[in-house]
Parts: structure tokens; C-alpha cells; sequence
């Protein structure tokens, strides 16, 4: 299903084929000879997504743009079931598996691998080739490819990227207090934009 959200409308290769549950929202493009599988969801809100020539993206795999974070992804990158990409770039030839997350202006370069279940952190650079095995945490510009068990490692990494801040615009609470109440109630606001989308026939 394809919709237009605030004026912008997905544009698809005609050689490319889109599974009629997956759902295109907003300024998205396919490009030549992809193919996006059963109930994939690429919903460009504010922002934009664009895949290059002969990407996969498969089942119920999600991508999500933001004014301030695209996400461009390049030629011949296979994005896996479950995955979930928020305003990152990827580089061509880069594999990415089931259930990866990859967040807000992370770069994954090119011919890299992120395995199943693999994290990479915002403001992240994955360099090319490089390999984050499964279930690891990459986090920090170099990345750093830790183990989950690092628990104190990455977080020594991840705390200055501050992503309350850098995603919502929020500063992290002091101890005891919490930021949800405004985040959800500005995250609501954005979604319920998509009251007025119109489906595209």
C-alpha cells in the first residue's frame, strides 16, 4: 500500500516490485529492480528514504525517516526480516540481518556485515567491510564492537552521544525524574499526522 503523507508521495521503479501488504508512506524511493517483502513498513514522516538499485528489504522489516535524520540506503544491500532502521545511511553491498537495529545518523559502510540481532548505536560509524557479530553492540565514531555483557563499556561510549537529546530533543533527566511524559506526548503529535494521509491507488 503506498501513501501520501504532507504532499510527499512514494515514487517505485517500475521494475521493482512491493509485496501488497508492505506499506510505503511518504517521500520513499525504490529504485531500479528492488524488491520490499510482505508487511515491510517504510514511512518517511518528516524526512526521506531512498533505495538504490537491486535492495532488498524483507518481511516485516521497518525504516524510518525523520526531517532531521534520512535514511539512504545504496546498491545491492539486503536488509533482513525484522530489522528496524531509524535515520541512518548505508553503503552499498552492506548486509544487514534478521532483527538488526541500526539508529539515528549511524552509518554502516560499505560490504559490512550486521548479524542477527546486532545493534548499532546512533551517531555510529560502521567502517566498510567490518563485521558486527551477532547479538554485539556497535557504538561510538570509530565504532567500537563490544559484546552485550559490556554493559559499563558501551555505555561509557553511549552516554555522551546522548540520545534523548539528539533524537528528541529532550536533555536525560537527573535520577528519579523522567523525560516520557513531553516524548510521548510530542511523539504522538507527529504520528497522529497521519490522520490525513491519503492512500495511493
Amino acid at each position: 500500500m503506498l501513501y501520501e503523507h504532507r504532499g510527499k508521495r512514494p515514487a517505485v521503479d517500475p521494475s521493482a516490485w512491493v509485496a501488497p501488504t508492505a506499506v510505503l508512506c511518504g517521500d520513499v524511493r525504490v529504485g531500479a529492480d528492488c524488491a520490499i517483502g510482505f508487511g515491510a513498513v517504510l514511512s518517511a514522516e518528516s524526512g526521506s528514504i531512498s533505495l538504490g538499485r537491486q535492495c532488498v528489504v524483507m518481511e516485516n522489516a521497518v525504516l524510518k525517516a525523520s526531517r532531521r535524520a534520512p535514511v539512504a540506503i545504496g546498491n545491492h544491500v539486503l536488509i533482513g526480516p525484522r530489522a528496524y532502521l531509524s535515520g541512518c545511511r548505508i553503503e552499498d553491498d552492506a548486509f544487514l540481518a534478521t532483527g538488526v537495529a541500526i539508529f539515528n545518523d549511524a552509518v554502516i559502510g560499505a560490504r559490512a556485515e550486521i548479524r542477527i540481532n546486532g545493534v548499532v548505536h546512533l551517531r555510529t560509524r560502521v567502517p566498510p567491510d567490518a563485521t558486527v557479530p551477532i547479538g554485539w553492540i556497535a557504538v561510538g565514531d570509530p565504532a567500537a564492537i563490544l559484546p552485550p555483557g559490556e554493559h559499563e563499556r558501551i555505555w561509557a561510549i553511549q552516554e555522551p552521544l546522548d540520545f534523548p537529546k539528539w533524537v528528541f530533543g529532550l536533555e536525560r533527566p537527573p535520577p528519579g525524574a523522567t523525560i516520557m511524559p513531553e516524548l510521548t506526548r510530542r511523539y504522538a503529535a507527529l504520528l497522529r499526522g497521519h490522520r490525513d494521509d491519503k492512500e495511493i491507488g
